[in-house]
């Protein structure tokens, strides 16, 4: 099993381009169950997601390809059988991550059938689908479970449009926007979405579906209209940079009081991040890209040599995003005094802080919120990966840290960063894959 060994205390400094979003890309993946004629995505980030998705839209009679050089490939898809047979989505594929769900909405929408299992994923709370298919149900499909699979059926003369409500326990639904809209193109007459997501991979599905024909207005905020439309046609989209990776980066940055530029940095959907990050005195030099663009910008990122507490909420978009909590706790462990974070959107998804907590970070956890007493260091310790973002919290830690970081089960990471180790060594980490079985005896203690 593959393992990070990380030699903490190396300053960052140098450039990086942000890759492409993994939770924008899987989504436009499976809206090429939408059309018969060819889907071309760009800046497909090469991620252990999208290679199962891309396995699984073959099994689903959709022909991928994907090719290019690292944070700049090319999916191609291509939906060829559209036959019933082609439409059940296995557990065994779809077990392994939850972004599987979204095929359910385009081919009910498109093929009028579709079987998909209930979805897996990381370990970090209940996800429940129960959204998904009410809104799905509004448009006229009927849905049974059999099996522990969910089975979705389209009435004999279509889909047709309704107003829906998606709010949910812990606000609205990223994944279940994404698969009632993408069945909405397809339905009959006008559909609305109220509390729908607002998050810019919704955003991004949007404009890509406006460009396969689609008629959507309103994303970006709780309420979404679309007119349905008879057919979709092929679209060529470059898929928006990845706002969660860029913002670990920059986190990157300060834990180690670096000076790191990035490159292609959605910094406008990333403004609840950035009132945090000025809050606790990193600097942040913005220049925009092409035609003033804010979601391809240069940011120079720049830290103070102490860093100042901060308090803060996760929350749906516009708020904190759930998917940096790790990394910013991580990060403000070393900051000069204490820092109370609150977790709203998965309130379990804490299993970090008892990691942390072997490095020397000092965390008190009452519920759903943690409160952080900076310390002056943190020291390399063995510690288990258990999520994608808690791994990314993990590794900043290492980054930091006095002595060596063992990091187990990284296969976490490889779900949502692509060659995080070898970017990082580039700007100077320490930082190294190696197989755990090749891990020296003195190294190995108390992390399995």
């Amino acid at each position: 099993m593959d393992t990070f060994l990380i030699e903490g205390g190396k300053r960052l400094e140098g450039s990086l381009r942000v890759f492409g979003s993994k939770n924008a890309a899987l989504p436009e993946m499976c809206a090429a169950l939408l059309t018969n004629q060819p889907v071309t995505l760009r800046d497909v980030p090469n991620l252990a997601d999208i290679k199962s998705l891309r396995n699984l839209l073959g099994e689903l009679g959709c022909i991928g390809e994907h090719s290019g050089p690292a944070g700049q490939a090319i999916m191609r898809l291509h939906t060829q059988d559209e036959s019933h047979e082609k439409s059940h989505a296995r557990y065994e594929i779809v077990r392994t991550m939850r972004a599987s769900i979204s095929t359910l909405g385009p081919m009910v929408a498109r093929r009028g059938f579709a079987r998909v299992s209930m979805p897996g994923g990381c370990a970090i709370g209940d996800r429940p689908v129960d959204l998904h298919l009410r809104g799905l149900a509004a448009l006229g499909a009927e849905i049974t479970l059999d099996g522990g699979d969910i089975t979705a059926r389209a009435p004999k003369k279509g889909l047709k449009g309704a107003t829906i409500f998606l709010g949910g326990q812990f606000g609205s639904t990223v994944l279940g926007t994404a698969n009632v809209m993408c069945a909405a193109t397809l339905a009959k007459g006008t559909t609305v979405i109220e509390s729908a997501a607002c998050e810019p991979e919704i955003v991004d599905l949007a404009v890509m579906l406006i460009k396969m024909g689609a008629k959507i207005s309103g994303h970006g905020s709780p309420r979404l209209v679309i007119e349905g439309v008879d057919e979709l046609k092929g679209v060529d989209h470059a898929v928006m940079a990845d706002r969660i990776e860029a913002g670990t980066f920059m986190l990157a940055a300060a834990i180690t009081n670096g000076d790191i530029t990035l490159e292609n940095c959605p910094i406008d959907a990333m403004l609840a991040v950035k009132a945090k990050l000025l809050a606790m005195g990193i600097h942040l030099a913005v220049t925009p890209g092409a035609n003033n663009n804010l979601l391809r910008a240069a940011v120079r990122v720049t830290s103070a040599r102490t860093l100042k507490p901060v308090e803060f909420t996760t929350q749906p978009h516009p708020g904190f995003p759930t998917d940096i909590q790790a990394q910013m706790m991580a990060t403000l462990t070393l900051a000069d005094g204490n820092s109370v974070i609150t977790e709203r959107i998965f309130p379990e998804r804490f299993l970090h802080v008892a990691e942390l907590s072997r490095m020397g970070a000092k965390l008190m956890r009452q519920g759903a919120t943690v409160i952080v007493s900076g310390v002056k260091k943190l020291v390399g310790a063995p510690v288990m990966a258990s999520d994608l973002r808690a791994s990314a919290g993990l590794v900043l830690a290492g980054l930091a840290a006095e002595g060596t970081t063992i990091i187990n089960r990284v296969y976490h990471l490889d779900r949502g960063y692509e060659k995080m180790e070898d970017r990082l060594a580039k700007l100077g980490a320490s930082i190294r894959r190696v197989d755990d079985k090749d891990l020296p005896a003195n190294l190995t203690g108390g992390a399995d």
